[in-house]
């Protein structure tokens, strides 16, 4: 086990997701990323398949790898025809990658139902195309297509399928679980039969629709193959292949295979959330290894334990693969979570065990109205400040009010108005504003911002990011309690917020109104500005 090759399919197999549509800009910025995480093979499409491959191999050709070497998929030359007119064939010599990757069947239920084509001639297939490109001076993976499937129906034949790939010159023959329902007892016990019948070197591609993808591959590995296939994220088609992310960090510190650096294994995390964001896809907190959630503790005991022997509740130090511990705050809370989540959102303010225990008792209150604060460390950040001596909030609502009016009866969305008229207070002023918006939220918004810029110029850089709506409570229907969630940014850090009430104006102010109290008290210069003072430098 000391020597694994990783192989990286994500910009092909990975794109079969749904969902998920690759530019040749995005592949070539992920193949980036990936060369830089130590990948040792990057498969970058199907050059025979549609014209954007076929761009993105133009491409490559001037791209200078440092880890990675770049590979081009396509299958064995069709039925019935030779390896010089099979155009496929032609269009992996014209992508001119040292590597070829090919697939072909190795269960004879494809071969001749799906293939429609005798057992021999599959086989020469599989030679005639493997042969060809080696004389060609391509190296030659050979991916065996529902291998375990088909060695279980017919072993004898799956075997001469890996034998007619390895004896024509297929450096590696690939051992798939397309279907993604072998289990790892089955692929290792197969893996070693296979070994015992040929010298060929292995490697496995694995799908997760049984949900064993990264444990088959690694029964695999420990049966003896010395190559893994994977896809960053586990991006697939269907429920996906195995999540090469997860078997980077088990191979590296679980099973103490070197298949990548120290430094280049702390880029994990980043690498997969850049990989995400490029594929538009978004991140899963639950993730092993690089989620949000990852190493997020909620439990008062886990925290209690945690921060008093971090590995007490954690299996590695997530540093070593780019993540980071977090605490998070809830109804489930110790007092412990409360002083670490204090100390880690407000440093420069300080709980006593009595706070923290009356803070604890809020919290547990206004979860039980519908606020959720694992989400919205802002709000919990002020909760924290507004129990200190002398805090003072930046402004404070005297009241507001909110129409909606429908000013004809077609259905055209100019024809809602929504205007909110509002008063602030902004120490000894009270300010009284009035605004129109999108909508009643927009509106409020609007109204705010009017009465605070006046006081606060820079709040104008502060702006919306994302605006969420939860039911708490299906049951009471159209009266039922909302939580809504906000987050916010200046474009330097982002925060959230929240609310919850059952009148959706009301939760919603209250997140909006957090989200502007938070930015302000964070401002070296948080104190107003006279409005004279302001309105005379405009």
């Amino acid at each position: 086990m000391s020597n694994v090759m990783l192989y990286d399919t994500t910009l092909r197999d990975g794109t079969q997701g749904e969902g998920i549509s690759l530019s040749v800009e995005d592949k070539l910025a992920i193949c980036g990323r990936l060369d830089a995480l130590g990948v040792h093979y990057i498969e970058g499409g199907w050059p025979g398949s549609n014209p954007r491959d076929a761009e993105f191999f133009e491409r490559a050709k001037s791209l200078r790898l440092s880890n990675a070497t770049l590979t081009a998929f396509g299958s064995t030359r069709r039925a019935n025809i030779s390896a010089d007119a099979d155009a496929n064939i032609a269009a992996l010599l014209e992508a001119e990658t040292a590597v070829v990757t090919l697939v072909g069947k190795s269960w004879d239920l494809h071969v001749k139902r799906v293939l429609e084509t005798s057992l021999e001639e599959n086989l020469a297939m599989i030679s005639d195309s493997v042969a060809y490109l080696v004389e060609r001076g391509r190296r030659v993976f050979f991916d065996a297509e529902h291998f375990f499937d088909g060695y279980k129906a017919n072993a004898e034949y799956a075997i001469q399928a890996v034998r007619a790939a390895s004896l024509a010159g297929a450096e590696c023959v690939v051992l798939c679980d397309t279907n993604g329902g072998a289990l790892p007892d089955e692929i290792a016990s197969i893996v070693r039969q296979v070994r015992e019948q040929t010298d060929a070197a292995l490697g496995i591609h694995t799908h997760n629709d049984a949900d064993m993808a990264v444990a088959g591959a690694i029964a695999a590995v420990r049966a003896g193959v010395t190559q893994v296939q994977g896809t960053m994220n586990g991006y697939g088609e269907r429920c996906g292949n195995a999540n090469l992310v997860s078997l980077i960090a088990n191979f590296k510190l679980k099973l103490g295979i070197d298949c990548v650096s120290d430094a280049q294994l702390a880029s994990l995390t980043e690498v997969s959330r850049y990989v995400a964001e490029v594929a538009n896809m978004p991140p899963v907190s639950s993730q092993p290894y690089v989620g949000g959630s990852a190493f997020a503790h909620k439990g008062g005991l886990h925290a209690a334990a945690v921060s008093k022997v971090e590995h007490s509740y954690q299996h590695i130090q997530p540093q070593s693969i780019g993540n980071d511990k977090r605490v998070l705050v809830s109804d489930l809370s110790g007092r412990g979570n409360i002083l670490w989540k204090a100390r880690e959102i407000c440093p420069d303010a300080e709980l006593t065990q009595a706070q923290a225990r009356r803070l604890l008792e809020q919290i547990k209150v206004h979860e039980s109205k519908g606020f959720q604060y694992e989400g919205a460390e802002a709000s919990f950040g002020l909760m924290v400040r507004r129990m200190q001596p002398g805090y003072a909030p930046p402004f404070a609502l005297v009241d507001f009010v909110s129409m909606v009016e429908k000013r004809s009866s077609s259905a055209a969305a100019d024809d809602i108005c929504s205007q909110v008229m509002l008063k602030v207070r902004v120490g000894d002023e009270v300010m009284h504003t009035a605004a129109e918006g999108n909508g009643p939220v927009n509106a409020l918004d609007h109204a705010l911002r009017k009465a605070l810029e006046q006081f606060y110029p820079d709040l104008c850089s502060v702006r919306l990011l994302d605006y969420k709506v939860r039911v708490v409570d299906q049951s009471s229907g159209t009266g039922s309690v909302v939580r809504v969630l906000i987050e916010s940014t200046d474009g330097k850090s982002t925060w959230s917020t929240v609310g919850s009430s059952e009148n959706i104006i009301e939760a919603s102010w209250l997140a909006l109104s957090d989200s502007l109290e938070h930015w302000l008290t964070r401002q070296a210069s948080a104190s107003p500005v006279p409005v004279a003072s302001v309105l005379n430098t405009r």
